[in-house]
């Protein structure tokens, strides 16, 4: 056998027997109830984590509270987005980054709208992972996720969502 066929199964051999590639960065396009686009989520792979940048014009202003919801789905906006179901929650651990029993992987820092209606922010969860690398819970599962933003603020620590109140906004998180 010649030396270039000998490369060529040796390199098929290697090629078919190699993991397949983690998925590094995914992204959600935020709507609001009516369905119009208000801004973008970008959410980045890390060696521990989640980095999550998020910009949208739109908002009211103030303190928002932002999730990741188990459920990949933002259709049902005139009912308040119910169909992304709870917070991404496969330990069922109680809401909030300040419990001592929580969090859960769905609680993020709040978001804060300028005066404008606009925000921009990078947040990190360490409780996340795209592809579910590390042990952490996986976003891009069969059903997928949601990027939710929230009509207040969250105070980490009250059940069931921190005081969070109404889902405003939405966004189904897609790989790629």
């Amino acid at each position: 056998m010649q030396t270039s066929s000998l490369l060529a199964l040796a390199l098929a051999a290697t090629l078919g027997s190699a993991p397949a590639l983690a998925t590094e960065r995914a992204s959600a396009q935020l709507v609001d109830r009516q369905g119009g686009t208000v801004g973008q989520a970008t959410l980045s792979e890390s060696p521990h984590g989640v980095l999550i940048h998020v910009a949208a014009k739109g908002l009211p202003p103030g303190p928002k509270a932002n999730h990741i919801h188990s459920v990949g789905s933002c259709d049902d906006g005139a009912a308040g987005f119910v169909a992304s179901k709870g917070h991404l929650n496969p330990a069922a651990k109680p809401h909030g980054l300040m419990n001592p029993e929580g969090p859960d992987a769905g609680d993020l820092p709040n978001l804060f709208v300028h005066a404008d209606g606009s925000v921009e922010a990078e947040l990190y969860t360490p409780l996340t992972s795209l592809d579910g690398r590390g042990g952490r819970a996986k976003i891009l599962d069969v059903d997928g996720a949601a990027l939710v933003i929230h009509e207040n603020r969250d105070d980490h620590a009250t059940q069931p969502i921190g005081g969070a109140g109404a889902r405003h906004f939405c966004g189904v998180i897609r790989g790629g």
